[in-house]
């Protein structure tokens, strides 16, 4: 490898600000495996910091290695690294350290913690080209033992650096102050910057990138990175978040829609409504299509909650369970258009009806790429901008059973829905006008993702699934078997 404008970058304490990597087993522990595991590793957290106090630093990682990974299946912890860490990970990125790193051609990574963990973020949002750490264990059947290959994780890590630059050194190096007596990759720097970098460092190349790339599609149901404190918390929460999800649920069971709104600030749920909704479908006056933004399964329901109406919803990744106990009906996408649009003109002719033209649930600040099919139906749209906050758990989940999803929204403490509701079009905006059905639907996309301050993607559902769950996405139906272990896979971080 050629050592003009090369870095090597050290992830923790450096790209990342935090020089800690706990609160990553402990996604690895909660997300790959399941509560027991999380909170066996919490429980060591004490032992694993006063290891990393007497200078033990290999010892602690071994032990936080061992504890969040022996007896997992590799592609499990490959899932986690995908799936669940990158969102992670950028949210505590340096800027500072980002820029210096950027600026350069060829730009390595290195890490104490587990390749397998760090790989995936490096090269596909730090834009790595190289990516050096641990090795784990893996047996012939693909589980992890939860050791390491590495003896002194300091020296092999320099040694593989080493490696890469037979002829010449890389040019710069970016890394905390050496606080072990092994000999680190700093040392085979022609420049050495010492984390934080700061922020007047001039960079090689500043015409290179000049941001990561960001994080669009995040799973797992852990909302705010497990550090100690905060893992304490969520696991004296479960107990009580449970009770209080069931007690919420039963009680929107009993009342009817209009008066949920009014009740749930007893139970702590707030919705906030802004713009005005158009008046219910009479004789003289037909139905709307309501488009909205899609960002949990709750969304038709707390559509209906704030309209104090039921409103039919067109779904597509919809467990049998959530179609039971939803108080709206519910009608099935088979994803054959001329189907579809038979379905969607048949219930709008018996009164308003509300799409989610993505396809699927998006967590982050963008909106993918709205599906056409709604523009050609009708031209009475209603755009309707939703979005969410919660506090401790995700109600949204591409790799586990989507059945969970309500039960975790109101496990939240205060879970929080904004429902934006925005003029209905107008003709002139409408295929009516002799507008396509894509100008329409883009069209229709960029008012909410204004409206959400949020970002428009050509982002399909098809890619979301790639990247979260390794597959299409496709929705086929299950036997009673197959969706028994279904369950068994999704709730095992409470028994695992």
């Amino acid at each position: 490898m050629e050592s003009s404008h090369s870095v090597v970058s050290e992830l923790e304490g450096t790209l990342l600000k935090n020089p800690k990597p706990f609160a990553y087993f402990m996604l690895v522990a909660f997300e790959a495996s399941g509560l027991i595991r999380f909170a066996i590793l919490l429980l060591l957290w004490p032992i694993i910091a006063l290891l990393d106090v007497l200078g033990y630093r290999n010892g602690s990682l071994k032990l936080m290695i061992f504890v969040a990974t022996a007896g997992l299946h590799k592609s499990e912890i490959e899932s986690v690294a995908r799936a669940v860490l990158p969102k992670f990970y950028m949210d505590d990125v340096s800027m500072d350290a980002w820029r210096a790193f950027g600026s350069c051609e060829r730009r390595i990574v290195v890490t104490r913690m587990p390749r397998v963990m760090v790989e995936r973020f490096a090269k596909d949002h730090l834009r790595a080209d190289e990516v050096i750490g641990t090795e784990i264990i893996v047996n012939r059947f693909g589980y992890a033992t939860g050791l390491i290959q590495e003896t002194d994780v300091d020296r092999s890590v320099s040694n593989n650096v080493a490696n890469l630059f037979v002829v010449g050194r890389p040019q710069l190096g970016l890394g905390r102050p050496v606080i072990s007596t092994s000999p680190t990759f700093l040392s085979l720097c022609e420049e050495q910057v010492h984390a934080p970098v700061p922020s007047n460092h001039n960079g090689h190349n500043q015409r290179l990138h000049v941001q990561p790339l960001p994080v669009i599609f995040h799973d797992g149901r852990l909302v705010k990175l497990p550090t100690p404190a905060t893992a304490l918390v969520i696991l004296l929460w479960i107990p009580f978040g449970i009770i209080l999800a069931v007690i919420r649920i039963f009680v929107g069971f009993l009342l009817p829609l209009w008066a949920i709104p009014y009740v749930s600030r007893i139970f702590n749920i707030r919705f906030i409504v802004k713009g005005k909704p158009p008046a219910p479908a009479t004789t003289g006056n037909p139905g709307v299509l309501f488009v909205c933004t899609h960002r949990t399964l709750m969304d038709p329901v707390v559509l209906s909650y704030v309209l104090g109406r039921s409103i039919p919803a067109v779904t597509y990744s919809i467990s049998r369970l959530s179609e039971i106990l939803s108080p709206i009906p519910t009608f099935r996408l088979t994803r054959i258009r001329d189907v579809d649009a038979e379905m969607i003109k048949k219930e709008l002719s018996n009164g308003d009806l509300v799409v989610y033209p993505e396809g699927t649930t998006c967590r982050e600040p963008f909106l993918l790429r709205f599906s056409a099919l709604f523009a050609e139906l009708t031209d009475d749209i209603v755009p309707v901008a939703m979005n969410y906050r919660v506090g401790f758990f995700h109600a949204t989940t591409a790799r586990g059973w989507k059945g969970l999803d309500p039960i975790f929204f109101f496990m939240n403490p205060r879970p929080v829905y904004e429902v934006t509701f925005l003029n209905q079009l107008e003709v002139e905006a409408t295929c009516s006008s002799g507008k396509s059905p894509y100008d329409v639907a883009n069209y229709v996309q960029r008012i909410l993702a204004a409206t959400l301050g949020f970002e428009c993607t050509n982002f399909t559902r098809k890619d979301k699934y790639r990247v979260l769950a390794g597959n299409d996405g496709t929705v086929s139906y299950l036997s009673f078997l197959d969706q028994v272990k279904k369950v068994v896979t999704t709730i095992k971080p409470f028994f695992h």
